[in-house]
């Protein structure tokens, strides 16, 4: 292997262990899974799915992730045909600070250079991950429960 190689390796696994921990940060185990769903068919896809957005672009000093997830669920809803990415960044942004009111406001002001239709499929996507977010929620409290009443 020569140096240049080396660097390009190293170079390489450092912007994928960045990107890996920022899109951790962001998604947990949602943006995961995404990537591990590529790994049978497209491994390399995956990669660069890794590092470029976010261990080159989502890295950068500039912009903080809640500014930055309120620009992606802006674009992912403007494109209008992105619903399992839309989803997954709205989960994103309720996971950095993003109120499920802004996400609306968000995807409403969308409508005006987008479209209604884009905003109504992005209010569907919002109202898919909020209700999964509220199931989820809903279990978290019914399991302590349900060990405490294990235990009697």
């Amino acid at each position: 292997m020569t140096n240049t190689q080396a660097k390009q390796t190293n170079d390489g696994n450092l912007r994928y262990e960045r990107g890996l921990a920022k899109l951790q940060e962001i998604d947990g185990e949602g943006g995961v899974k995404v990537v591990e769903s590529l790994a049978d068919i497209a491994p390399d896809f995956a990669r660069l799915l890794i590092e470029f957005p976010f261990g080159d672009v989502y890295s950068r000093p500039g912009l903080d992730l809640r500014s930055r997830e309120i620009a992606v669920v802006a674009a992912l809803t403007a494109m209008g045909n992105a619903a399992p990415q839309l989803k997954v960044h709205i989960q994103g942004a309720l996971n950095v600070g993003v109120t499920r009111t802004e996400v609306i406001e968000i995807i409403m002001q969308m409508a005006v250079y987008a479209g209604f239709p884009a905003a109504l499929n992005g209010i569907t996507a919002a109202r898919e991950v909020f209700a999964a977010d509220d199931e989820k929620s809903a279990q978290s409290l019914a399991e302590p429960r349900a060990l405490a009443e294990e235990a009697i």
